[in-house]
């Protein structure tokens, strides 16, 4: 009796220890719970920074090398619109130098009419008097011109586009496309001043009574003539250069924004580009030459036998030239040797551009390929 009294007993002592060992282990579970929170996750190192935090402190680092890259890659765009410039200016001029100097002869001339052949007689006489490569006088202060300045105007075109958001983000926006063309010419006119009108100088002079060297014409500037004497006719120039340079750019892009619209092809071959830019020369070479006549007066003043030895001013240059010459025979004079060879060193600079920034562009690429390999 005593037994069957005690069995509840060990029963109740057995549910007893059951519900002690389910709080025990609830308990324990519990313990194990909060000692895994205080433990450092897999994803915490032994100090108990998490990953994120790691991230964190290296972001700085990730950020310098992201500006360190931006900024290495427009450093080099910078170098391949110096260098493609350079070299397209250089093409196109001296294919064209011969008809440069025969169009700056006629310029300053008030004395023989313009025409094919007195163009042709006068590169005949040149020839026969001097030889070939007097055709190409005044071709090495050209060079010493056009490479930084064609290299200048192109690179600083590039520059302004950005800076004017010029047909960002598919919109068109002619009126900037013009801007910028004209700063882009005033930038590298302004820059490379000096070494135009050594040119001219040159052009129009021969080596027996005028300069032998690029070096003497700015010699005997300096001393006979006084330094101020280097930037004669700027101020022409820069009026000139404004519809000029910016009617080139903008007649070139437009007409590459069409042929894409049309054809869908962001880059056109040679042959259009060559065709884009002989428009783009028409277009500039008529918008801008009167104010290239009276340039060229001015530059000219000291060597130009017909020209007075004072200092003209445009306006003073502008009414001569009109009363003497009137407005075809005078402010538009050799435009048609303009129109045979504006549109032959425009189109070759242009296209000349296009296609080795392109190839220089792909270079740049496949060697940067090759270095992370």
């Amino acid at each position: 009796m005593s037994r069957l009294i005690e069995k509840p007993n060990i029963a109740m002592s057995i549910t007893s220890s059951g519900s002690q060992l389910s709080n025990t282990v609830a308990g324990g579970s519990a313990s194990n719970a909060a000692t895994a929170d205080d433990t450092p996750s897999p994803a915490e190192d032994e100090d108990g920074h998490s990953s994120a935090a790691r991230t964190q402190m290296l972001t700085p680092s990730a950020d310098q090398d992201a500006m360190s890259s931006n900024m290495r890659n427009k450093v080099d765009q910078v170098l391949v619109s110096l260098i493609a410039g350079a070299a397209a200016g250089a093409l196109a001029k001296t294919t064209i130098a011969p008809l440069d100097r025969t169009k700056i002869n006629f310029q300053i001339r008030k004395d023989v009419s313009f025409s094919f052949r007195a163009s042709l007689n006068y590169l005949e006489q040149t020839y026969t008097r001097e030889g070939m490569l007097a055709l190409w006088r005044g071709n090495s202060a050209t060079m010493a011109r056009i490479v930084p300045y064609a290299a200048i105007q192109f690179t600083s075109h590039e520059q302004w586009r950005r800076v004017l958001h010029v047909d960002q983000n598919g919109a068109s926006t002619k009126g900037r496309r013009f801007i910028a063309g004209s700063l882009a010419g005033i930038t590298s006119q302004s820059l490379t001043y000096p070494l135009d009108l050594a040119r001219a100088r040159m052009a129009v002079t021969d080596r027996y009574t005028g300069y032998r060297t690029l070096r003497q014409v700015f010699a005997r500037i300096w001393v006979e003539e006084g330094p101020r004497t280097l930037f004669r006719g700027y101020w022409a120039t820069v009026l000139g250069v404004i519809p000029y340079a910016g009617t080139s750019f903008f007649t070139y892009e437009t007409l590459k924004r069409e042929y894409h619209e049309i054809v869908g092809n962001t880059n056109p071959n040679a042959f259009v580009s060559l065709a884009f830019g002989a428009a783009a020369g028409v277009a500039g070479q008529t918008a801008s030459y009167p104010l290239d006549i009276v340039r060229r007066r001015m530059q000219t003043t000291r060597v130009n036998i017909n020209a007075p030895q004072s200092s003209p001013t445009i306006l003073a240059t502008l009414v001569t030239i009109y009363r003497e010459e009137g407005i075809k025979n005078g402010f538009y004079k050799g435009l048609s040797m303009n129109w045979i060879k504006g549109p032959i060193a425009v189109g070759i600079s242009f296209s000349t551009y296009d296609l080795i920034k392109a190839w220089l562009i792909e270079l740049s690429h496949l060697k940067r390929g090759r270095a992370e390999n």
